[in-house]
Formats: structure tokens, sequence, C-alpha cells
């Protein structure tokens, strides 16, 4: 039996079982995201996108939890899978909402499968689905999230030019902008939007953010500065986000700098979020001022996963192997563990320490949270550092079994 075919086998059979856990057969669209987020195993993921992907009217919702489901597949690298399980959906009547179809383009993209993408937008009169600026714009996002930025420019050309009803709009326009500036071309991206200008085209505050951030990052910070202060001039309405990519450059220079940028939020009448006070907290922790830095974090209500990262990889890199596990076993009960590296630095850290049982404990949650490809490598480094044997595992099964049927209990729960 092939990949695909035990795929959708099993869709069809898990989704079975798990209509008998919610109410009505199926759960709502909130809680389908919350799953999501948490599930790496695919076939749970199948699983709870079936519960959902057929009784969401919001085509926002239902590209949400579809785009997901692909990642959480493309992880394991079931690119079979992903294409039986988009390709199922030419099935269904909406089909023929260009909507629809572009949640299925945008998820090729997510599984960097731009190929099929294309294919897909190119199949459109076939399929008796218009084509409009809505479908372009999907398959310019399929393209980005593939990578492929050198792309996007040739397809911002040549598409409108073959299908006449298309014309590139403020949000075509900010994808070729991004693939400029992820490429490393902000100053391409500039005229991009001096472009813009001239054609009357509006120019986003995502797009002045976009180019602003690759600015920053490739050390144009007096152009940047100019830019913003263009932008202020002309009426922009700021937000949040633009103000963190100012923050994210801030960090570098100093707390001060930080708290200041964060005043002068305040009094254009935005609050500092989460991300505003992880760069106050980055800030600090450049400094080496690692009671500052935990005073932010501890007065956070809502970290976030990159507030974890920051800290507990700072916490390490300062030698506080302690401090930084009572921050990470924070960050694995709001389920928001940070990455490999960080877990990686954790770990060998206790183990150089001599606290080979506070590392088995962190590599256990690790495993439990990662997907299959990085529990393949993490393994590999438990053998390295001396954590990992048959005995040893084959002593921790069954608690661990026990442990995982009730973590999966009180997920269902929640």
């Amino acid at each position: 039996m092939t990949p695909s075919h035990f795929c959708l086998r099993f869709l069809r059979r898990f989704s079975t079982a798990a209509a008998t856990n919610v109410s009505s057969g199926a759960i709502t669209i909130s809680k389908a995201k919350s799953k999501l987020r948490k599930v790496h195993d695919p076939d749970k993921a199948l699983a709870i996108y079936k519960s959902v992907s057929n009784n969401s009217s919001s085509p926002l919702s239902s590209r949400y939890a579809m785009e997901l489901t692909v990642q959480r597949l493309a992880k394991s690298q079931r690119f079979s899978d992903i294409e039986a399980l988009i390709e199922s959906h030419k099935n269904n009547p909406k089909i023929k909402t260009e909507t629809f179809l572009s949640t299925l383009i945008r998820s090729y993209g997510r599984a960097s499968m731009f190929d099929h993408a294309m294919k897909m937008f190119e199949e459109m009169d076939q399929i008796g689905t218009p084509r409009t600026v809505v479908s372009f714009n999907a398959l310019l996002a399929a393209c980005l999230h593939s990578d492929l930025f050198e792309r996007v420019p040739q397809l911002f050309d040549e598409i409108p030019q073959r299908y006449n009803n298309i014309t590139p709009d403020k949000v075509s326009y900010g994808m070729l902008i991004k693939s400029y500036c992820d490429s490393g071309s902000p100053e391409k991206a500039m005229e991009i939007m001096r472009d813009m200008e001239v054609k009357g085209v509006e120019v986003t505050i995502i797009a002045f953010t976009t180019i602003l951030g690759s600015l920053y990052k490739n050390g144009l910070v007096d152009v940047a500065e100019s830019l913003w202060t263009e932008m202020v001039n002309k009426g922009c309405e700021l937000d949040n986000t633009v103000y963190n990519v100012r923050l994210m450059n801030a960090a570098k220079e100093s707390p001060e700098r930080v708290e200041e940028l964060m005043e002068e939020m305040s009094s254009v009448g935005l609050k500092p979020d989460t991300v505003s006070y992880n760069y106050l907290m980055t800030a600090y922790c450049v400094k080496g001022m690692m009671g500052e830095a935990k005073k932010v974090y501890e007065g956070l209500e809502q970290p976030n996963a990159a507030t974890f990262r920051t800290l507990i990889f700072r916490l390490c890199i300062n030698g506080l192997y302690d401090q930084g596990l009572t921050v990470f076993k924070k960050s694995a009960i709001v389920h928001k563990i940070p990455d490999f590296k960080t877990c990686k630095h954790l770990t060998e850290g206790l183990v150089k320490n001599n606290r080979m049982e506070d590392a088995r404990g962190v590599a256990r949650t690790v495993k439990k949270k990662f997907p299959p490809r990085l529990v393949t490598e993490w393994k590999k480094l438990e053998e390295k550092l001396g954590l990992y044997s048959k005995a040893n595992a084959a002593a921790v099964s069954s608690s661990s079994q026990t442990r995982e049927v009730l973590d999966q209990e009180r997920e269902d729960a929640a």
C-alpha cells in the first residue's frame, strides 16, 4: 500500500474516532487551531483537520487549518501525502470558488512544492475556476514560501501579460517587495515602493515595515531612519509591528534606547507588547545585565517562544544552567519550548555540570514536543552525551507511554 493511500485511509478511520470525542462530530475552528499548534504527529494533524475542513464557512479559517496540517506533513517529508490530500479537494464543489482554490495553491507553497502550485494555477481554466488577482497573489505567496525569491519578479511581470484580467494590487506589490528584501536587496524594494507611489498604488504598512526591517538587517541604518522620518511625515499610520522593527535594531545599541522608543510608542497611543519587551530583555542580555533581563521576563503576562528562547540561551551562555532549567520547565508547561539549538545548549550545560537526571528530563520533554526529524537528531545528541542507552530506554518505556496517554487526554480536554 502506498504512503498516500495509507494516509488517506488513516485520515478516514482516525477522523471517525476523533468525531466521537467531540460534540456533534466536529470541533470549533479555534479549538482546531489550538490543537494543530501543539500537535507534531502528522496523522493526528490530519484527523484534526478533517474534523473542521467540511464544517468551516470561513475561507480564512479553512486556509489556516489546511496550511498547518500541510506543514506538519512537510516536516515529516510526506510530500506524496500532501499531494494526495490537496488534490482530493478537487472533488469538492467549492473548487470552482477562487478563494477555495487559492488556499490549495498557498498550501502547496507551505510545503515548498511550488511546481505543484504553478500547475494548479495553470489548470484553473480546465477546472472552471475564475482567475483574478486573488489566485495570482496566492501563487506569489506560494513562491515566497518556497524560498524562490528570484521567481517572484519574473511571475510579477509574466502573469499579468499572459492574463489580461489580472492587474497587480497592493498585496501583489507587497510580495514583490518582500521577495527583494528576502533576497538581500532592500534598495530594489525601495525602487518598487517609489514606483507604487507614481502609479497611485497604496504602500501598505506591511510593505513599509518589510523594507525598514531589511534595511536595518543589511546595516543600512541611516537609510532606514531616513525612510522612517519620510513615512511619519507623510502621515503613515504606524502600528506595533513597525515599531518593533525599530526596537529590534535598538536592542543592539542599549536598553536605554529601547526604553526610549517604547516611551515613544506609548506617546502615540500604542501599547508595547510581548515582542517589544522581548527586545528590551534582549538588550539587557546583550549587556550582561541578566538580573534586569529576568525582571522583564517575570513581568510578562504572556511570554512567547522567542521570550523563552532568548532568555534560556543567554542564561546558558552565562553559565546559569539552574535558572535556565527553571525557565525551560515553564516553557514546557505553556507549550512554548524553544528551538533545537537552545535546548541542546541547555542539555550540554547540565551534563557538563553532572546534572544527568535533569538533562534526561529535558531530553524526555524535547522528544515529546519536537517533530520526528528533530527527535532523530536529538537521540544522536543523547547518545553523544551519554544520556541514552537501550537499557535506559527500555526502563522508561512503560512509564513514558503512560505519561503520553495522560498528556494527550489533558490536551483533548483543554
